[in-house]
């Protein structure tokens, strides 16, 4: 099971390396992350779109995957415009609520960073496979084979956690016991649910164990992993991304270096 449908592996950036996009996600996320401005942020989210087509994802599976986005990026900006740094003008305030100018520059730079940030690191994740980021990371990166092969087979049981939880709910619905007390019913099942991960992944580290997954010594892989043009173009990109909205911000002064002294 991937991390996406099979019809959602069509686009050029889809079929890359998985650590070329969690690299070019990490090189866009990297300037915006030193800065809190409108315009770095607005300049990257416009390259961002423009990009987005070709990266492999449907509309309707970019909407269904991206919804929390899009839902959390306003509720961070109205936090940041009520309770944000005051500023130049205040236009409403009450108690702790204060909405000046400086507040809504603010909300909106937070907002923009949000969406610049997010959007890119969700899309490019969605178009991983666990199997071939596991590749990547063994054959490309050197990382140790046991450390690569328990982060798979923990990444690969994720997916179940979805399924267990609708087990133990149907569970204690045939028992009659999940009619009343929404809370204490979510703390006992959150609770089983840990113990029945812990004992899920000690019977998989045993089975793994046994198999020799553990094993000294150089191991070899059934699928060849590349790094080719296409992956560095991919990082190019998101380089020259960061570059563009850097510069935007330095050229108009919104530059705004949060770690430098205020």
């Amino acid at each position: 099971m991937t991390l996406l449908d099979a019809t959602a592996r069509t686009g050029a950036v889809a079929r890359l390396n998985p650590l070329s996009k969690l690299a070019a996600s990490a090189l866009i996320a990297l300037p915006l992350i030193l800065t809190l401005d409108a315009v770095s942020a607005g300049v990257a989210l416009a390259l961002e779109c423009l990009l987005l087509p070709f990266a492999g994802l449907r509309w309707r599976e970019f909407w269904l995957r991206t919804w929390p986005v899009w839902v959390a990026a306003p509720l961070t900006a109205v936090t940041i415009a009520l309770y944000g740094e005051s500023s130049g003008r205040v236009h409403v305030e009450w108690l702790l609520l204060r909405v000046s100018d400086g507040s809504l520059e603010l909300a909106l730079a937070t907002l923009l960073r949000v969406l610049a940030i997010a959007l890119p690191s969700v899309v490019l994740f969605v178009t991983v496979d666990p199997t071939d980021l596991a590749d990547g990371l063994a054959q490309i990166l050197r990382l140790p084979a046991r450390f690569v092969l328990g982060a798979l087979a923990a990444l690969r049981m994720v997916g179940l956690f979805l399924d267990d939880w609708r087990a133990l709910e149907l569970a204690r619905r045939a028992r009659g016991v999940a009619d009343r007390g929404r809370i204490r019913r979510f703390a006992g099942m959150a609770f089983a649910l840990l113990v029945l991960s812990i004992r899920r992944g000690s019977k998989l580290a045993t089975a793994m164990e046994a198999r020799g997954f553990g094993a000294p010594g150089r191991r070899t892989w059934a699928r060849e992993s590349h790094f080719g043009a296409g992956d560095i173009a991919l990082l190019a990109v998101g380089a020259a991304i960061s570059a563009v909205a850097v510069l935007a911000a330095v050229l108009t002064g919104a530059w705004n270096f949060i770690l430098g002294p205020s």
